[in-house]
């Protein structure tokens, strides 16, 4: 029987890289339990007004964040707030499929294209391997704002 599962970041500043990976991967940050949040508006908003109609200290609204996949097919993912820094290389790391299907150079187009975007979300590009058939079809290897390593294939 297979389970369930949730991808678990552990970071600085939960909510700026919830936001950060929901635009890398499409998903959206879900409204407070619920709360239903309106079309259009900022669902952080709707959790900071939840947090204080409940009590909990505005020193801690920053303590967690989520994203889920609004089609509800993939996991969800949960950044939770921690004091130590990154001081290694991840042992675990997402693989964003950015080019499923492309070869070559078409494919490598397509990665550099979406390479591009996330540099301007805040993402730094660390290295790119070229196509090496029949074992590696090429990719391109980045870092989140917190320095989480992850690929681009």
């Amino acid at each position: 029987m297979s389970r369930e599962f949730q991808v678990t970041f552990d970071a600085h500043d939960p909510r700026a890289l919830s936001v950060f990976w929901a635009d890398v991967l499409g998903y959206v940050v879900p409204g407070p339990p619920g709360v239903t949040v309106p079309e259009g508006a900022d669902p952080l908003a709707a959790w900071d007004e939840f947090l204080a109609r409940i009590g909990v200290p505005e020193a801690q609204w920053n303590s967690r964040s989520a994203i889920e996949d609004p089609d509800g097919n993939r996991p969800r993912v949960f950044f939770q707030q921690v004091p130590e820094d990154k001081v290694a290389k991840n042992r675990v790391h997402l693989d964003v499929r950015a080019a499923p299907g492309l070869q070559g150079d078409e494919r490598m187009a397509a990665l550099e294209a979406e390479c591009d975007r996330l540099v301007a979300l805040g993402a730094k590009r660390l290295a790119r391997y070229e196509p090496a058939p029949p074992m590696d079809s090429g990719h391109i290897v980045m870092a989140d704002p917190e320095g989480n390593e992850f690929c681009l294939d």
